[in-house]
């Protein structure tokens, strides 16, 4: 197996410096309803409001700026269930050069047309990962452009590491930070920024129950590796690999995981008291600190929502009208 440079905390603040002109210092809110019903102090660091919707941007404008002229001239290429898709078709678009994608024919509709909108060139694939990565294969080797993983490389986890470098920056006195979870691009990076900075603040990570090959991971000390979960969090579906796995299983203080309902739950709550757009796969960590109060009560928590890129006609509350809440008796 091929070693992978590790990033350290000065590729993220060279990365901070390289994607300034391209990205938002996202806000933090807090909501005081969710306040009370969790018991612990919130601070909700909103990359839903980042440009192309998405944290990933952050990774993929590092990636992209950061590469040579001749580098550049080939274009860049990858595969995503949408979000990085997204974002790396959007710091193409602004470096003026191409980027074709694999994509699952399954992903949200308007993850896809936010893709074209960049610029970006679609192929579709199964929804499995081994489908995406064999059909990948063959884009790159007829395309030649430079391949910026979504998340296993060390210039997209250098640049998502501003985002928790930004939030300790914003908020002070934060005893934990709680991410999403599948594939680790976002908590690894987070473990970059938090074990430089603030090696005292607890990092946990949650995942939906339907796909918790993270979870499982973390318990049994390897990666376990599913190849197509059924899971309403559309982000999280792909397994964890070598790099992210590194600073995962290093720095993570411990994985939750929510169930679907919990997951679909505390999203329809956020937008309803928080009027924000965020996509299922963010709402899995405010559900895991609504299903474990006793694990944060008290606590600093930064809450980081990763993405809003979601179909307003697919919402999956209107799939589900079983009006599951929180405080309902079946979370006993």
């Amino acid at each position: 197996m091929a070693l992978i440079r590790l990033p350290g905390f000065d590729d993220v603040l060279a990365s901070h410096a390289r994607i300034a002109p391209h990205v938002h210092r996202t806000p933090v809110l807090t909501c005081s309803h969710f306040a009370e019903l969790s018991g612990a102090e919130l601070f909700f660091k909103c990359e839903n409001f980042q440009k192309a919707g998405a944290f990933k941007v952050r990774g993929a404008c590092n990636a992209v700026f950061g590469l040579t002229a001749e580098q550049a001239q080939r274009g860049v290429c990858t595969h995503s269930s949408g979000n990085h898709a997204l974002s790396l078709s959007y710091a193409a678009a602004r470096r003026g050069i191409p980027c074709p994608v694999v994509m699952p024919r399954t992903a949200p509709q308007a993850k896809k047309d936010a893709v074209r909108g960049y610029g970006g060139m679609i192929t579709e694939c199964d929804r499995s990962t081994s489908s995406r990565e064999a059909i990948f294969a063959k884009v790159q080797a007829q395309t030649g452009a430079e391949f910026v993983h979504p998340y296993n490389d060390p210039r997209v986890i250098a640049g998502q590491a501003t985002c928790a470098r930004e939030l300790l920056e914003q908020v002070d006195g934060l005893d934990a930070i709680i991410a999403p979870i599948r594939d680790g691009g976002m908590v690894s990076s987070t473990c970059l920024a938090v074990s430089s900075i603030a090696p005292g603040v607890d990092i946990f990570a949650t995942e939906p129950k339907d796909a918790d090959g993270t979870f499982r991971s973390f318990r049994t000390g390897r990666i376990h590796a599913d190849d197509a979960p059924e899971t309403v969090a559309d982000g999280l579906k792909v397994p964890l690999k070598d790099l992210t796995w590194h600073f995962v299983s290093r720095h993570v203080t411990d994985i939750f995981t929510a169930t679907e309902e919990q997951i679909i739950a505390a999203m329809k709550l956020t937008w309803k008291r928080m009027k924000i757009v965020l996509e299922p796969s963010c709402a899995v960590p405010l559900a895991t600190i609504l299903a474990n109060p006793a694990a944060f009560r008290g606590r600093r928590v930064g809450v980081i929502i990763t993405g809003g890129n979601v179909d307003p006609d697919k919402l999956p509350w209107m799939k589900d009208q079983g009006r599951f809440a929180f405080g309902d008796s079946r979370l006993s």
